[in-house]
């Protein structure tokens, strides 16, 4: 099976764990904290299950690493060449205030770099799904499928948008938002939650997306994926490439998340430079 037909086969997938999140959705679902203090609650325990099993049956040669399995020592993960990074329910804290901006993010790694990555909203049954070499779509709950792609500048008469989370911030962050603003003019902020803030890009629906807050390897994969298919790009505040290496913390550096050819992109990689020094 090629890339591009395992691609669509987890876009069924997702959408199949998405379902299995809404039972319990606006429903007073129990929350308990695990050992890093961060939520989880049966949803995301029903979507994992749906996911184990359905990666399972498409190619159960490929392992996976997903938020609700993922104590796999070191050791184990290094010997992997071609795995899944997995997120069953990305935006817990969401899902249990009665938000729709969660969402079940799959990710396919090779190597280090994301072959492709699939999120789904489940509660409205869209799907992005892309990859750097196949292309990125929005895919709506009756099967229309439809490219999308970065803006790599606003509109005329529109506002550069800095999508920003609903809930993490830093210091560090709001004096890049405020270089940024010098060099590119006044900025609107696009608040979302989950991985969704990836996909406003890939869909030229905002501009960048700097993240200088802690996220885990699981909470971004799937949505790296969709931006380079729409022809953007993840990079550490260095300008490096943003990869997934095995290694013992599956904690993230931060990141930017930019059109690839965007003019002002020098302009962002000098300030966050800058900020790390």
């Amino acid at each position: 099976m090629n890339d591009r037909q395992l691609m669509q086969d987890v876009v069924k997938l997702a959408l199949l764990a998405g379902e299995a999140t809404l039972p319990f959705w606006r429903a007073d679902v129990a929350v308990s904290n695990k050992a890093d203090d961060s939520p989880v609650t049966a949803a995301d325990l029903a979507a994992h299950r749906v996911i184990a099993e359905g990666l399972q049956a498409l190619a159960p040669q490929i392992p996976v690493l997903s938020e609700e399995d993922c104590e796999i020592p070191l050791a184990t993960r290094e010997g992997w060449q071609r795995w899944w990074l997995v997120d069953p329910l990305d935006g817990t804290k969401e899902f249990i205030a009665g938000s729709e901006e969660f969402t079940v993010n799959i990710a396919l790694i090779e190597h280090g770099e994301v072959v492709f990555g699939v999120v789904a909203m489940p509660t409205n049954g869209r799907c992005y799904c892309g990859g750097r070499d196949l292309g990125a779509w929005r895919v709506e709950r009756d099967g229309a499928a439809q490219p999308i792609q970065v803006r790599n500048a606003p509109a005329q008469g529109t506002k550069f948008t800095v999508v920003a989370s609903r809930r993490h911030t830093s210091a560090q962050q709001e004096t890049l938002l405020a270089g940024l603003s010098g060099a590119v003019g006044e900025l609107e902020l696009a608040n979302i939650g989950s991985s969704l803030k990836f996909c406003l890009l890939a869909e030229g629906s905002a501009d960048c997306y700097p993240r200088l807050a802690p996220t885990s390897q699981w909470d971004t994969a799937a949505a790296q994926g969709v931006l380079e298919g729409a022809g953007g790009e993840v990079i550490g505040l260095d300008g490096s490439s943003f990869r997934y290496p095995p290694r013992e913390s599956l904690l993230n550096p931060f990141f930017l998340a930019l059109p690839k050819a965007a003019g002002w992109r020098q302009a962002l990689v000098e300030l966050a430079d800058a900020i790390r020094a």
